[in-house]
């Protein structure tokens, strides 16, 4: 839609892949920042109420996907943790900073690879056939899927160290996240099951941390 920004694309594209509903809208609570600033959600309890702040690059914002694949993953990681701390408010859940992290990561595979970005964002590297002509409209395209998974869950650095409890975290939702999208490509995307993997994916989404986390070790 013109005019339209870039994380509320986003957000519409998360919310048809999960099935929610009134979710407010994430425009309302961005806060572009400058400086080499990267994503952060920001939550304050104040008295009954759940105050929320989404910090975004400025530039990743006005660039949207014509940005660089690390400042589209900013856009889509931040987006992914409003919607999910908005929708476990609305269903009176808690939520861990872990479940906020392994959502994103797989958040961010499913948009890339099966979703709404699959045939928008280019990736590092050699250019790859679009979607629609390497497997057809809508089809599963295993060397994108590939190059992906790899930038996504192998090809990576962590800001915080091993030991300590940031570093930990997001090295645990990561190699989660990486179990999990194998599973969703070998039991569904690549024998055409759709459908299912949509259930999968909704299914996972609605859990808590601990059947996320059973589910992406069950593969």
């Amino acid at each position: 839609m013109e005019g339209e920004t870039f994380p509320a694309r986003i957000q519409q594209h998360l919310a048809r892949t999960y099935g929610l509903d009134d979710a407010p809208a994430v425009d309302d609570f961005i806060r572009p920042t400058d400086g080499g600033a990267r994503e952060a959600l920001l939550i304050r309890h104040a008295g009954g109420d759940l105050e929320v702040a989404l910090h975004l690059p400025r530039r990743a914002i006005t660039r949207g996907r014509q940005g660089t694949f690390d400042e589209i993953c900013q856009i889509v990681e931040g987006v992914s943790h409003f919607l999910y701390v908005a929708e476990r408010a609305r269903r009176e859940l808690p939520t861990t900073q872990l479940e906020l992290e392994l959502q994103a990561e797989v958040d961010k595979y499913v948009l890339l690879v099966h979703g709404g970005l699959a045939d928008e964002v280019e990736l590092p590297g050699p250019p790859l056939r679009r979607r629609d002509e390497a497997a057809g409209p809508g089809r599963f395209a295993p060397e994108r899927a590939a190059r992906i998974r790899a930038h996504l869950f192998e090809r990576i650095t962590f800001t915080d160290p091993p030991g300590t409890e940031a570093g930990d975290r997001y090295r645990i939702a990561n190699e989660l996240a990486a179990r999990f999208a194998g599973r969703i490509e070998a039991e569904f995307a690549r024998r055409g099951r759709h459908a299912e993997m949509l259930a999968a994916l909704r299914r996972f989404y609605a859990a808590g941390q601990t059947e996320k986390i059973a589910l992406a070790r069950a593969a």
